[in-house]
């Protein structure tokens, strides 16, 4: 990237943030912080009313507006490929919010562009994981209302289905942050009933609401919680073959079992995993008990044994 179309792209992050700092600046144009300086101070001789303060970062003055931004025909079509994916798997409110979004950018492209975005609408799809099972609605609008609450550092009061059961619990929460994981939106919040953070699914909310309260608690990001949550799982590489037959009824489940390669080994199929678990991967096996191979590692197939042996003497 050259130096002109680098200050650009400056100015674009300027005007995207309310705070933006030099360092951010630096690692995302992989630049010295003296190289940003220097870039700054351009934008500045260019009439561009920035404040620059130590320790927080450089702003736009507030009020300041530029004209619109013109979307490189790679860009608009990241923008129509992110709206097909929005639209699949947020819920109503949010996807009406981002098409809404989409009739804007559309606005400012010039005709090329638009006519390539007309040209490639109908050669994108986002399919629903077709494991994929119908779920009850759950409470409209709420990835809006989470993320508000985020922002705001409001209390919600959750009612909330237990995955084991069908006693639904009221609780007052402080969410931390969403993500999407195999199939299903989570929140992780502060939960006040219990104690402790907790992760909670979508599909199992009752309901969810505001309370009118605030919280002054500084919770750790959304990351920490999710590198702990994978930092706490050890995980077990196992490798097994199965009949080119029966590899295709392994199905979705797999994904659940932590599937994470295949190739064709002869006339079988070997697959690797990593599971949580080698109790739950022993007893899904024995399903295709006389079309696997356990390769590795040997404790699973000595529990797959033990378990085929328990089976034999209570027949």
């Amino acid at each position: 990237m050259n130096r002109i179309d680098r200050i650009s792209a400056i100015l674009i992050q300027l005007q995207s943030r309310k705070t933006v700092r030099a360092q951010d600046i630096a690692d995302r144009f992989d630049i010295s912080l003296r190289t940003v300086y220097r870039d700054v101070k351009t934008l500045e001789e260019a009439g561009i009313p920035l404040i620059g303060e130590a320790g927080v970062g450089y702003s736009i003055v507030d009020g300041y507006r530029l004209p619109p931004v013109m979307f490189t025909r790679d860009e608009a079509a990241a923008f129509l490929t992110a709206e097909k994916m929005v639209n699949k798997l947020t819920d109503a409110d949010n996807s009406a919010s981002y098409s809404s979004a989409m009739f804007k950018i559309r606005s400012v492209l010039r005709s090329a562009e638009k006519d390539y975005l007309e040209s490639i609408e109908q050669n994108i799809e986002v399919l629903k994981f077709r494991g994929h099972h119908a779920q009850k609605a759950a409470p409209q609008n709420q990835l809006q209302l989470i993320l508000q609450a985020v922002a705001k550092k409001e209390v919600l009061r959750l009612k909330y289905k237990r995955p084991w059961g069908e006693l639904v619990e009221s609780r007052d929460i402080e969410p931390v942050g969403v993500f999407y994981l195999d199939n299903y939106w989570h929140l992780i919040a502060w939960c006040r009933l219990r104690s402790d953070y907790r992760d909670f699914r979508f599909d199992r909310m009752e309901s969810l609401g505001e309370t009118g309260l605030h919280f002054d608690t500084i919770h750790p990001p959304l990351s920490e919680h999710l590198n702990k949550m994978y930092k706490d799982t050890e995980l077990l590489k196992i490798v097994i073959r199965i009949t080119r037959e029966a590899a295709p009824y392994l199905g979705e489940q797999r994904f659940y079992h932590g599937f994470v390669s295949e190739q064709l080994v002869g006339d079988e199929v070997e697959m690797q995993f990593l599971s949580p678990s080698l109790e739950g991967f022993a007893r899904w096996m024995m399903v295709f008990a006389d079309q696997v191979r356990i390769i590795s590692p040997p404790e699973l197939k000595q529990r797959v044994k033990a378990i085929a042996k328990i089976i034999l003497e209570e027949i």
